[in-house]
């Protein structure tokens, strides 16, 4: 007597709200000159920052159904720059949440998807990735870096962990994400957190890049969608406008 076929594990489906939201958030950024690949990443930063970073899972879902990520090796290039993204988020919102988010995408990720990349195998907290740091922190904060680091002379600690850690270890890695990538992760998470003081510095930072007023307040946006999904209120961040004066 042969045994009964096993029946296929039905296909995961984007839960319908999930959807409708991951559209909007593509949409506001058509109208921008970021790219196709720059809203997913604010979407992942602000998962990760949310209530219910598990629901990475929704966006990964959403991610793969799209003709872009129909093989393989595109599906392993999308995980790599929403892993990426993760781990960036890490010094933004702690670590237990991005952890959260990145196991809940590998339950659905096939074998033949899984990248083994690693990037950060052979860091080391040297000369060169103070370097790295400094440069990075100098791009976005220009004129006011001294004086922001000076806030940190009776916490040194912490001016050594933005400096060697922040900036060095996590923000300054450009193996995966470019600068733009970098603050779709790093104002998004800080925003969704309603920091008021360190908001303006990355809106700031964000403008300082070269992102018109206008894109800028795309994402800002965004951000107050994403966490109007999650009934959270950000009602103590500045404004894009509030803020243009210090660009």
């Amino acid at each position: 007597m042969s045994s009964a076929a096993a029946t296929p594990a039905p296909t995961p489906e984007v839960q319908p709200r999930f959807q409708q939201l991951f559209t909007e958030l593509e949409t506001r950024f058509k109208v921008t000159s970021l790219g196709s690949d720059k809203w997913y990443i604010l979407a992942i930063s602000t998962l990760a920052a949310s209530p219910d970073p598990e629901r990475a899972d929704q966006l990964y879902l959403h991610l793969i159904s799209q003709p872009e990520h129909s093989t393989s090796p595109a599906r392993q290039a999308l995980i790599r720059r929403l892993r990426e993204a993760l781990i960036k988020s890490v010094p933004i919102v702690g670590v237990c949440k991005p952890i959260e988010a990145i196991l809940s995408i590998n339950k659905f990720e096939r074998d033949e998807d899984k990248d083994y990349t690693f990037t950060r195998e052979n860091w080391q907290s040297d000369e060169a990735n103070h370097e790295r740091g400094s440069a990075w922190m100098q791009k976005l904060y220009s004129r006011n870096t001294g004086g922001t680091l000076d806030l940190f002379a009776a916490h040194r600690d912490f001016k050594w962990l933005s400096e060697e850690i922040t900036y060095g270890l996590y923000l300054s890695d450009r193996q995966v994400l470019d600068d733009v990538d970098t603050q779709l992760v790093v104002l998004p998470g800080i925003m969704s957190q309603n920091l008021p003081l360190e908001t303006h510095w990355h809106i700031r930072g964000t403008r300082r890049l070269g992102l018109p007023k206008e894109e800028v307040q795309i994402i800002w946006d965004c951000v107050q969608l994403v966490s109007q999904f999650f009934d959270v209120k950000l009602n103590k961040v500045p404004t894009v406008e509030a803020v243009e004066y210090d660009v």
